[in-house]
């Protein structure tokens, strides 16, 4: 029987899929914070001792919840979620590129790779897409409020999900399956299947990756934003990134474009080796 073909779009949610930060669409104004102050105090904190800025962000989360008496509960982050703006046409998006994929026999799996938090991507309105949501999340105690970080993702060790969707491993904590041995024909997504959609700095290990292996990573920029679109014109420069775009995701946009033309690529490349392979 003929092995399903399948494709990972990878994406990071801040400035990827949505512009800024997540904290900032309610979260940080609630425990009376500017965004600015909220930021310079995190990076402080990393700074002074030396610590992973990501679980200081997440340290600063419950120390501010804490001292106004917001409750830190997973309804407060998915609320925030429900607050947060989309990049144009990222609503559409899964459906339309689903059915793309469908019509050349590719089944499209959608992922999100971030340092941000879950919890807050839970609340989206596109949180249902993903069929693994790979993001920072905290550990809850019995009245269901967060007390300690469950799972920190910073640049580095997003590269683990990109071995954990080739390997079709779902599960964080699973350190065996990861890192057992399987030959690359039977893994469910090859590395040259992929596609990467990122914005920054700690997208560019998983960008590489990617395209080291023989997939394809997206830088994407603010389409509001020079500045953006600078920043993303060094990755390519680089070669960190195989192509940029800007951040919209609409039908007949560069984006869909590109993308589209990536899964003609890979529905190519199965058919010709399925042709080499007949006598």
């Amino acid at each position: 029987m003929k092995k399903q073909l399948k494709a990972a779009l990878i994406y990071d949610f801040d400035g990827t899929l949505s512009p800024g930060n997540m904290q900032e669409y309610g979260f940080i104004e609630a425990v009376g914070k500017s965004n600015e102050e909220f930021w310079s105090e995190s990076n402080v904190l990393a700074d002074i001792f030396d610590a992973d800025p990501i679980l200081s962000y997440m340290f600063k989360m419950l120390e501010h919840a804490g001292k106004t008496g917001l409750p830190i509960k997973r309804e407060v982050f998915r609320q925030t979620g429900r607050n947060i703006t989309l990049y144009n046409g990222v609503r559409e998006w899964f459906g339309r590129i689903n059915r793309y994929g469908e019509e050349r026999g590719i089944e499209i799996l959608h992922y999100i790779n971030s340092s941000g938090l879950k919890e807050i991507i839970e609340g989206t309105p596109i949180a249902t897409e993903f069929k693994k949501i790979y993001a920072c999340e905290f550990l809850y105690d019995d009245n269901g409020d967060a007390y300690w970080p469950a799972v920190a993702i910073n640049y580095t060790n997003k590269t683990q999900f990109i071995y954990k969707i080739n390997k079709g491993v779902d599960s964080v904590s699973d350190s065996h399956l990861v890192n057992a041995y399987v030959p690359d024909a039977e893994r469910p997504v090859p590395f040259e299947h992929m596609i990467y959609v990122g914005d920054g700095t700690t997208d560019i290990p998983c960008m590489r990756l990617v395209c080291d292996r023989g997939g394809h990573s997206i830088g994407v920029y603010n389409p509001a934003s020079e500045k953006d679109h600078q920043k993303t014109k060094l990755l390519l420069s680089q070669n960190r990134v195989s192509m940029i775009s800007p951040a919209d995701y609409s039908e007949g946009g560069r984006m869909d474009t590109i993308v589209k033309t990536i899964l003609d690529k890979i529905a190519t490349d199965a058919r010709i080796a399925e042709l080499a392979g007949e006598e």
